[in-house]
């Protein structure tokens, strides 16, 4: 089976067809990976089929608890990360990897797009060996399909500490918040940043039709 399909659709129809062939062998697993900006992560990877739930926070580093405000200012080590729940049955991992290495810039080392610095770098973090031998073949697909060296590192499980409610689900919220197009609503606010950021244009620059998530 090839992992290296083009599109949502094509990602929900293979996912469709693992829930078809492999229902016997369901279980709800957890894998967290970093990947810039956290609202897009988190609201990229809601919209897949089989995706549980994708909650927004913070690991990899040496603060116990940090508040967003430290990650961002820097020196906590921590990166901005994506903790996504999901049923293997419906979405096997190797398809989950290869969305992640295609929703981002991997050959990127000073962060994503327009988010400069530690916090905002990729990273995939695994708990098994099964799990660091599936990213570490994604990143071999990824890196052959790009002819490009991909510096997103493979590292071992981390403690994940959750942001707080206000950064959950930025990119759904109606509520109201100062910004500089005025007082709009965090949905809107969030559009108009990831736009700015340039965030899917360099997706699409580098991926073309095998991003799954670039408008």
């Amino acid at each position: 089976m090839t992992f290296l399909t083009s599109g949502l659709k094509s990602f929900a129809f293979a996912a469709a067809f693992a829930l078809s062939a492999g229902a016997a062998y369901a279980e709800t697993k957890t894998i967290t990976v970093a990947g810039g900006c956290f609202w897009c992560v988190e609201h990229d990877f809601e919209s897949v089929p089989g995706v549980k739930k994708a909650v927004s926070g913070f690991a990899g580093g040496k603060v116990a608890n940090p508040t967003y405000k430290q990650v961002t200012k820097g020196g906590s080590g921590h990166y901005e990360v994506v903790q996504i729940t999901y049923d293997n049955s419906r979405l096997p991992l190797p398809q989950l990897f290869d969305m992640f290495f295609r929703s981002v810039d991997p050959t990127d080392a000073g962060g994503q797009f327009c988010d400069r610095g530690d916090s905002y770098r990729t990273a995939i973090f695994v708990s098994n060996a099964t799990e660091k031998k599936a990213a570490e073949a994604a990143k071999a697909r990824a890196e052959k399909q790009l002819g490009q060296k991909i510096v997103t590192p493979i590292l071992g499980a981390a403690p994940f500490y959750a942001a707080d409610a206000y950064h959950q689900d930025y990119a759904k919220s109606s509520a109201k918040v100062l910004t500089r197009f005025g007082l709009v609503s965090k949905a809107k606010a969030y559009k108009k940043y990831r736009n700015a950021c340039g965030r899917d244009q360099r997706v699409k620059q580098l991926w073309g039709s095998a991003a799954p998530f670039a408008s």
